[in-house]
């Protein structure tokens, strides 16, 4: 029988590369996005369904989840990869963007493994959360971002513990930058990979192999990308050296500059 993947974000970059590797290797795509172009033109593809959804809308997510259990005869894999980041210091940061970062990130991902964990665990298959360098490591410019994808690492790894005796994998992958949206904006709301001050990037098809890897390989943490690799081991033997690293490399080449305070913080 054919396996069933959603994919959420799945119209682009990470997501999109992702499922083209899945059908190589046989398995059905569900990919959710937002309505437009890249995604309408998943629809001529083989073994993909491409369905108009925003996950941050609840009745949405819920209709499109009962329509796909009645669809497919097995949902196997549900990928957590729809996300959002906001560029700039904290201090220029408005609430509801902070906000805005955590609902499509953070709680839209819990809300999907909400309502298709009961197929994820007759399937005894895998929830695959798409973290960050960034959610277990310091990110200068990125308070939200980094904030909801610790968030992010932390809900799925707990979850693996309760899940795991259920035969249900639960696994977390880490991609340092990715170069998918260059020459959108690189301050404030944007979508990833849109930053200028990234670091040795990899394309959407290198991070999904690295991915498909993983995967097989059932890791319960994948880091993604020599950046993420090498982040991953000096910040568990130095979070203190990484830090500064980090703040080496993102404060000084920065173009972000953080101007000074008007008026009270509104935080």
């Amino acid at each position: 029988m054919t396996k069933t993947a959603i994919i959420s974000g799945g119209a682009g970059g990470l997501g999109k590369a992702f499922g083209a590797k899945l059908r190589d290797h046989g398995w059905f795509v569900v990919a959710l996005d937002l309505p437009g172009p890249e995604l309408h033109q998943l629809r001529d593809l083989p073994r993909t369904c491409a369905i108009g959804c925003d996950i941050t809308d609840g009745v949405q997510l819920a209709e499109t989840a009962v329509s796909l259990r009645e669809a497919r005869p097995s949902i196997d894999m549900v990928v957590y990869n729809a996300g959002i980041t906001h560029i700039g210091p904290f201090a220029e940061q408005l609430t509801e963007d902070h906000r805005r970062v955590f609902e499509v990130n953070y709680f839209a991902a819990v809300a999907m493994a909400g309502l298709f964990g009961p197929d994820i665990r007759r399937s005894r298959g895998t929830h695959l959360a798409i973290s960050s360098v960034a959610g277990f490591s310091p990110l200068a410019y990125r308070t939200a971002y980094a904030a909801s994808k610790h968030a992010l690492e932390g809900f799925f790894s707990s979850l693996r513990s309760e899940e795991r005796p259920h035969g249900v994998s639960c696994l977390i992958a880490a991609p340092s930058f990715i170069a998918t949206n260059p020459g959108t904006p690189s301050s404030g709301l944007a979508r990833p990979g849109a930053a200028k001050d990234a670091i040795d990037s990899v394309t959407p098809g290198q991070a999904a192999e690295e991915l498909y890897r993983g995967l097989a390989a059932k890791r319960d943490f994948i880091p993604i990308g020599r950046v993420a690799r090498a982040s991953n081991l000096l910040n568990r033997l130095s979070p203190a050296l990484f830090q500064r690293l980090m703040e080496r490399r993102i404060l000084k080449t920065s173009a972000i500059r953080s101007e000074p305070l008007q008026d009270p913080n509104p935080h």
